[in-house]
């Protein structure tokens, strides 16, 4: 489990700081003073050579987290940061490694953890309306994108130079794969005075109505000072949350109580929504939803997470931008891609139950070549092109077969600056014709820019 101080390098606050002889990791970012530490991680202060920016990177070593089991955890972390780009949301700018160590670039927060501001006494409710608005529309945006953080607390609630609240570690999140058959999460997960009571009972839970049960805990404390369920002992603890047993300090406001009594429900189903928070008076004063975030759209077949952190013991490159930019294809992951340039270029093993024998191949033609050498072959071939954009082409047959039109996707990853992989998969159709239409069709149209095809020897 990530400790709290692992989470960001918002902790320490403060400037970008000086002094010579630093250190400048893959060309391009010089490190700074040490912010803050965890058991797996170091988050420093660093400062981007080109621009200038004030960033923060957390460095995390592979042999621990390989070690705790926890690869699971930070893969995770790199996906959901991906899919919840939102100015209350720390934004993940890249991700890079070596052989050790695993670099998260993040958006630098000045102001530190709000717990500091609590720590030294309640809030106004202005101002504890203000965080719990923008917190809510933060949380409301991570659940349409099927993300639950489920660790939600003052700790991991950061301010930047302009006291805007900034949610981090994503390190417990969960996305909607996790859920099991009955569409429920089981993991048992956060920090006990925060969590839900239906966490706690081990029988599944809704992290999305467990995020809120925290919201609420959250919005407590902002106004009161101190924790609604607190006990010595941590089993009565337990017991004051499953009863939802805890009583207003007198200068809660009436509105304040009213929405926090139907946020801290021991019943999930009775909790009120985000819908309803929303709507609520309370809420709704002075409240204006942000528009100026930009959605960072997910790969549709996110297969690159898988492995994502094993290396085989060769070297990374010097940069892995996990960002997909629109202006530009997206980067393949550049750890599997060079796990498998160390087995002769054999690309199976990055596409497990997904991709078959010939339909993936390495060009060190440009995107833009690509795709359009690909769109001329699907007009050879007589397949009418339904879509092309973002580096991304679906072509679909004009003659029915066995289980109706084929329609075939290809998509163009950019692995390093001269060099990409080509990726076909059958979105609808017979796979045996599918299977055809690689190997007699496919594979002869494009020799001229293909440098090596799945499972045969690299050249050049």
């Amino acid at each position: 489990m990530a400790t709290d101080r692992e989470s960001h390098g918002g902790g320490g606050g403060g400037g970008g700081g000086g002094g010579g002889g630093r250190s400048v990791i893959f060309g391009k970012y010089e490190m700074g003073r040490l912010l803050g530490k965890g058991t797996f991680a170091k988050v420093y202060h660093a400062r981007n050579v080109e621009t200038s920016e004030s960033v923060a990177v957390k460095v995390i070593s592979k042999d621990q987290v390989k070690k705790e089991g926890l690869m699971d955890q930070i893969q995770r972390e790199i996906s959901v940061m991906r899919l919840v780009r939102h100015p209350n949301v720390v934004e993940i700018k890249e991700v890079m490694a070596t052989k050790q160590k695993i670099f998260f670039v993040m958006e630098y927060v000045r102001g530190g953890e709000l717990f500091a501001k609590v720590a030294r006494g309640r809030l106004k409710e202005e101002a504890a309306r203000k965080y719990f608005q923008q917190l809510i529309s933060a949380v409301d945006f991570c659940h349409s994108r099927g993300v639950s953080h489920r660790d939600l607390k003052p700790e991991n609630l950061l301010l930047d130079e302009n006291e805007n609240l900034k949610i981090s570690d994503f390190g417990l999140s969960a996305l909607p794969e996790q859920l099991r058959n009955d569409g429920l999460l089981h993991t048992q997960c956060g920090t006990p005075a925060y969590v839900a009571p239906e966490v706690l009972r081990k029988k599944g839970y809704d992290g999305a109505k467990a995020d809120l049960w925290s919201c609420g805990v959250v919005l407590y404390v902002l106004l009161a000072g101190f924790l609604p369920f607190q006990h010595e002992n941590v089993m009565k603890m337990y017991t004051k949350i499953f009863k939802a047993d805890y009583e207003f300090p007198p200068w809660f406001s009436h509105e304040s109580k009213r929405l926090i009594s139907r946020l801290l429900v021991a019943d999930p189903e009775r909790r009120i929504t985000i819908q309803g928070i929303m709507r609520t008076p309370w809420f709704t004063r002075g409240f204006t939803r942000p528009i100026a975030f930009s959605i960072q759209e997910p790969l549709e077949d996110e297969d690159d997470r898988k492995n994502i952190l094993e290396t085989n013991g060769s070297p990374i490159p010097e940069q892995l931008d996990l960002i997909r930019s629109k202006s530009s294809p997206p980067f393949y992951n550049a750890f599997e891609f060079i796990s498998s340039m160390s087995s002769g270029f054999d690309l199976s093993n990055l596409f497990e139950n997904r991709t078959k024998s010939g339909s993936l191949f390495t060009s060190r033609c440009s995107a833009t070549a690509i795709m359009s050498k690909l769109e001329s072959i699907a007009k050879k071939l007589n397949f009418r092109v339904l879509s092309s954009k973002d580096y991304r082409m679906r072509m679909q047959g004009v003659s029915e077969g066995r289980k109706g039109k084929l329609s075939v996707t290809a998509e163009v990853f950019e692995v390093a600056p001269e060099v990409a992989v080509v990726e076909f998969s059958k979105s609808a159709g017979d796979t045996l014709e599918y299977r055809k239409f690689c190997e007699d069709d496919v594979r002869p149209a494009l020799k001229d820019i293909v440098w090596t095809w799945q499972g045969e020897s690299g050249q050049g």
